[in-house]
């Protein structure tokens, strides 16, 4: 219950965010998340959803980088793909 209540007094540092990644590598956990050159979080998962045809990750960014169509970069094996957060879930029926 003490835990609780101080992350409700202190806030997130961390939420859950969608991006959408352009072009064809596929982000994958572990990688970063960058804004302006610098490291503001991690991939925990990606890849290519054929539902929508793109390719997709979740990642852990502070909450003020999680607004929709944010641009940010991943650090994908040495190069950083453009991408923007997008609203959770991806697909809608």
């Amino acid at each position: 219950v003490e835990v609780m209540r101080k992350l409700k007094a202190e806030g997130l540092k961390r939420k859950v965010t969608g991006l959408e990644l352009e072009g064809k590598r596929i982000a994958r956990q572990g990688a970063e998340v960058l804004r302006d050159g610098a490291v503001i979080g991690v991939v925990t998962s990606g890849t290519m959803s054929p539902t929508p045809d793109r390719n997709i990750a979740m990642a852990l960014v502070p909450p003020a980088h999680g607004e929709a169509k944010t641009a940010l970069e991943v650090d994908i094996r040495g190069t950083r793909v453009p991408a923007r957060v997008v609203p959770l879930p991806f697909y809608k029926r």
